[in-house]
């Protein structure tokens, strides 16, 4: 019996699915002419798998022309996307479903495949254009992310269920810290120290804010670059929202603001360069944002910057083909932020 995944490889079911799916969301539509399926994610093993399959689907419309609009899917057997699927019900609901600062639009999710289909973002991603070293583009779209991250964060949250419980907190973000010590101390215990000493300090300001405040806002919680879409000239987009949960404002700064300085130091070389945009985000959140950078907030915006640097590193000490020599300069980097310097 083959993998029920592999029907999504299949021009013919996918043509049946989305007939009955997805052409009553989109009345002008009357058919379906053609579809070509792109995977970009096919990892598909005797019963288990995790894809991620854009269909790129030509429709006829009712007065005869033909529309060409990407329909994607992820889905993973062991852990359904009801949460994507429920996230980005919400947020389009809740307002990202127009004007400029916007997200895939959501179709329907299936329990069959465990899988969320979604109409995608059309367009280029922010961190092709800092490879292209597009500093034009760069300068135009980060402000953008930055103004759609300020709508996320100030999304009422009174409606909202925490779609990713566990990644609201440090402590529990997947895969969780145990499995990370026991990993680093498997494979390079000559961090072993450094990773308990400093995700202790990660955990505990986290707690001490989380002490003085019951209050929680919708954070992304993998803001980066990659995930930033450029859709006109004046529309962005923001994808991929496994991990939306509630959680500390903060924590999304940090994160982007990381990432962004990290992706241009690879790909422009410019320290310079890279920290004016890291800037440039920082000051466009905190002017749409109206809010004052004061030392409480810095000290949690450092927090999760030091954070998302380690779980970069984390990243290449334990992949597949580890790269320790990318590693090194973020933990030597973090570890002289934190004072840390026993290891």
């Amino acid at each position: 019996m083959q993998n029920k995944i592999l029907n999504l490889f299949d021009e013919q079911f996918v043509a049946k699915l989305f007939r009955e799916k997805i052409l009553k969301l989109y009345p002008d539509f009357a058919k379906i002419k053609k579809i070509k399926i792109i995977p970009h994610k096919n990892l598909v093993w005797e019963h288990t798998y995790h894809v991620v399959i854009e269909f790129e689907i030509s429709f006829l419309t009712r007065s005869g022309k033909t529309v060409i609009l990407p329909i994607f899917t992820t889905a993973h057997s062991s852990e359904p996307r009801k949460n994507v699927y429920d996230s980005l019900k919400f947020l389009w609901k809740s307002g990202f479903g127009k004007g400029y600062l916007t997200i895939p639009r959501p179709l329907f999710y299936s329990e069959y495949f465990k899988a969320v289909f979604y109409r995608g973002a059309q367009g280029k991603n922010l961190y092709q254009y800092i490879r292209q070293k597009n500093f034009k583009e760069i300068e135009t779209i980060v402000p953008k992310a930055a103004q759609w991250l300020v709508k996320l964060h100030q999304t009422p949250v009174d409606k909202a269920r925490n779609f990713n419980r566990q990644n609201s907190r440090i402590k529990t973000v997947v895969p969780g810290i145990k499995h990370i010590f026991k990993k680093i101390e498997d494979n390079h215990p000559e961090y072993s120290q450094f990773y308990r000493a400093a995700f202790k300090i990660f955990i505990d300001k986290e707690n001490e804010f989380f002490k003085k405040t019951k209050k929680l806002w919708l954070i992304h919680g993998d803001a980066h670059p990659e995930n930033v879409i450029k859709m006109g000239k004046k529309k962005i987009a923001i994808i991929d929202f496994t991990d939306l949960c509630l959680a500390d404002f903060a924590r999304d700064i940090g994160s982007f603001s990381q990432q962004i300085e990290y992706m241009c130091n690879r790909k422009i070389g410019d320290q310079r360069y890279s920290e004016k945009i890291k800037k440039l985000f920082l000051s466009n959140y905190l002017k749409n944002a109206k809010i004052k950078l004061d030392g409480a907030l810095k000290e949690r915006i450092d927090n999760y910057y030091n954070w998302t640097a380690m779980r970069t590193a984390t990243f290449f000490l334990l992949k597949a083909n580890p790269d320790p020599e990318r590693a090194k300069p973020l933990i030597e980097r973090v570890a002289k932020k934190l004072n840390i310097n026993n290891f």
